[in-house]
């Protein structure tokens, strides 16, 4: 597994002492779940500290805690969830926007599920591509079905939270050469970092948000400044396409992006969630 640039024994250390700092102000107790690996075999579990308290059933209905429980340090974390679709928001906190005008809806696109990456694994940089933003975001778990719902009903869709890195090659996008849609620019393969924990029970609107490349601070904003909150964008994409559980929505970026290139190491943290944490590598021969 690569390190991003520190031993495996930080990195643990990091996503256990973000686990055990606890949530940012919220009315109910956070849970934090995680997918994980160990041997051939993938499971859910509850992280507390160092410790794993493995899961059975389903995640987003039934589920129980089983008697196994594993330390941190044994397992792979993987991102947290199996999704079937993924959106994203484009535009949507007033300081990425600059002198721009906010757009009257949420702006949504779509990244592809074989986008996302795990924690603490290499996003990639395909061989063809000169110009990779990292773009740290809050990311929704939706945990119901959805369609056509109202922003009351969508808050009792989200399931929880957690940290997402929509990573974007700006020539695709933008450039001069630039494609009709985002398809490669926003979802080349691992251009989705994902986790490392799913949060639940946290006050998401007012959470704080900070990316840092190779250790300095490259934005940092609050979730409370967000153009369309959560609610709103789950209701919005609920009128037109039919939202299942474990569906993730990206939830946009604050303030400005820079290139990446490799063996550089980015880092996306939300208050109460915790550090997705990743190397940059470039495309193998």
């Amino acid at each position: 597994m690569a390190e991003f640039g520190s031993t495996r024994r930080e990195f643990l250390a990091t996503v256990a002492a973000a686990a055990a700092a606890g949530a940012a102000p919220a009315a109910d107790r956070v849970t934090k779940f995680v997918r994980f690996r160990k041997g051939a075999a993938a499971a859910h579990g509850i992280l507390e500290g160092q410790e794993i308290r493995e899961i059975s059933g389903n995640l987003f209905g039934q589920f129980r805690e089983t008697s196994t429980r594993h330390r941190l340090s044994d397992v792979k974390l993987l991102f947290p969830v199996q999704a079937g679709t993924v959106f994203a928001l484009a535009g949507n906190y007033r300081s990425h926007l600059g002198t721009r005008p906010p757009a009257p809806h949420p702006e949504i696109f779509y990244k592809p599920v074989s986008s996302l990456q795990h924690p603490g694994e290499a996003i990639v940089i395909p061989k063809a591509a000169t110009n990779v933003h990292f773009e740290g975001e809050l990311v929704v778990i939706v945990g119901k079905r959805a369609s056509r719902v109202s922003v009351e009903e969508a808050r009792d869709a989200i399931f929880g939270v957690t940290c997402g890195n929509d990573v974007s090659e700006r020539e695709w996008q933008n450039g001069a050469k630039k494609d009709v849609q985002w398809w490669r620019a926003k979802g080349a393969d691992t251009f989705g970092p994902l986790g490392p924990v799913i949060a639940r029970g946290l006050d998401y609107g007012k959470l704080g948000l900070e990316t840092r490349l190779n250790g300095k601070v490259m934005q940092k904003d609050s979730t409370s400044m967000l153009v369309h909150d959560c609610p709103t964008a789950l209701s919005f994409i609920s009128q037109f396409v039919t939202l299942l559980p474990g569906d993730l929505i990206y939830t946009g970026t604050p303030g400005s992006t820079a290139a990446m290139k490799p063996g550089d190491v980015v880092e996306v943290e939300i208050e109460g969630i915790g550090v997705l944490r990743n190397t940059i590598a470039g495309a193998q021969a």
